[in-house]
């Protein structure tokens, strides 16, 4: 067996200093050895491709990540592992557990699971070791596993069994803490005749120019590289719903105000988010919800945000304040608002479905994207 400690030692001398996922049984060791130590950064994630995202934004503001799961998870992430980290090129290192392993009876859930899971890790062109099980094997399995993350700028997978890890009980625990009750106000005047581009326009004209903003996949992150391309700005091109994630990642680990332009379908698709971001409370961070009430990228199909309160919910998980609006001068003065006060906050913008005529697509590739704005980062 590999003792807690000494592997999170290990894994911070060579550079792993931010942590997020998932519990797992097999992971109870690892995962409470990190939480226990007061110089590891943990987030506790509300899904496996949330941490994905997390740790995807924790790397673009200058961190070394490991993501922890167990395999029935892998599920969840090979949405952000193939179209997040894949074409940014993000690297991390997952852990990921491997419950109904070979000679091993497990739940009926994990019967299927257990027999692809070396398989997914193989078609996700995701180079794959076993977890060391003994501490002498730590240091030259993690070595070998920064190589590879290096040399390729993508992931590596250590594959964990039960008991590879000696039991490492938590003695820290979670702090209680007393969620301060934030605040709802509503700018909206009840006419919807705003247009995306319109709200984008004004965005910029809001912020300051050390500002990062990442926008969501579809026709916000393509409008906004219409309206005006550098490197403050990442178009996510895929993995749907993690634009709150990466933000909140990147929010945790840079001194930068943070937008994060989401769209309804996307934030309903990973509603936890907004309690993770709630708890952990990123003062420097703003989410704004662009709410046209359809899946405009894919024809116009409308999406269930009519019956969803984004600011109530927002508060109800944690935010500091939140706002409706469907005008400009609402969102202006929604954006003077949470550039006054610590966050997060959350902006419901609602506003007319379509887009500019002709709408191009980023010409500059998500590899490239994601290694001018990790620059931009570092410039602070």
């Amino acid at each position: 067996m590999t003792d807690a400690l000494s592997f999170l030692s290990e894994a911070k001398a060579n550079g792993f200093d931010f942590f997020t996922g998932v519990p797992c049984s097999f992971l109870t060791p690892l995962i409470n050895a990190t939480i226990d130590d007061p110089s590891s950064s943990y987030v506790a994630a509300a899904s496996e491709g949330e941490a994905v995202a997390i740790a995807s934004g924790a790397w673009l503001a200058g961190r070394q990540t490991v993501v922890m799961f167990q395999n029935s998870g892998l599920g969840n992430a090979i949405n952000p592992l193939t179209s997040l980290n894949y074409p940014f090129q993000i690297p991390t290192l997952v852990i990921c557990t491997w419950r109904a392993g070979p000679g091993l009876k497990d739940e009926p859930q994990h019967e299927l699971m257990g027999e692809i899971t070396p398989g997914l890790f193989d078609i996700m062109r995701i180079p794959r070791m076993a977890f060391p099980a003994s501490d002498e094997a730590v240091a030259e399995t993690l070595q070998s596993a920064r190589r590879m993350m290096d040399d390729t700028g993508l992931p590596a997978a250590l594959i964990m069994q039960k008991d590879d890890v000696a039991p490492h009980k938590l003695t820290v625990g979670a702090a209680a803490k007393q969620m301060k009750k934030g605040f709802v106000t509503d700018h909206a005047a009840g006419d919807i005749d705003v247009s995306r581009y319109a709200v984008l326009e004004q965005l910029l004209d809001e912020i300051s120019d050390h500002t990062a903003i990442i926008a969501t996949t579809g026709k916000c992150g393509r409008e906004l590289f219409t309206i005006n391309d550098c490197p403050q700005h990442l178009y996510q091109v895929g993995s749907m719903g993690c634009a709150a994630g990466m933000g909140l990642g990147v929010a945790l680990n840079a001194p930068n105000p943070v937008v994060v332009i989401d769209g309804d379908g996307a934030l309903m698709m990973k509603m936890g988010t907004l309690a993770t971001i709630g708890a952990y409370a990123p003062k420097n961070l703003i989410h704004l919800v662009l709410d046209n009430g359809t899946y405009d990228s894919t024809g116009g199909q409308p999406t269930v945000s009519a019956h969803v309160d984004f600011a109530t919910a927002a508060i109800a998980s944690g935010y500091a304040g939140a706002c409706l609006c469907d005008n400009l001068d609402g969102f202006r003065t929604a954006m003077t608002e949470a550039n006054t006060i610590d966050g997060p906050y959350l902006i419901h913008m609602k506003i007319k479905p379509g887009s500019i005529d002709n709408l191009g697509r980023p010409t500059i590739s998500p590899a490239d994207v994601a290694r001018r704005f990790k620059a931009f980062l570092g410039q602070y």
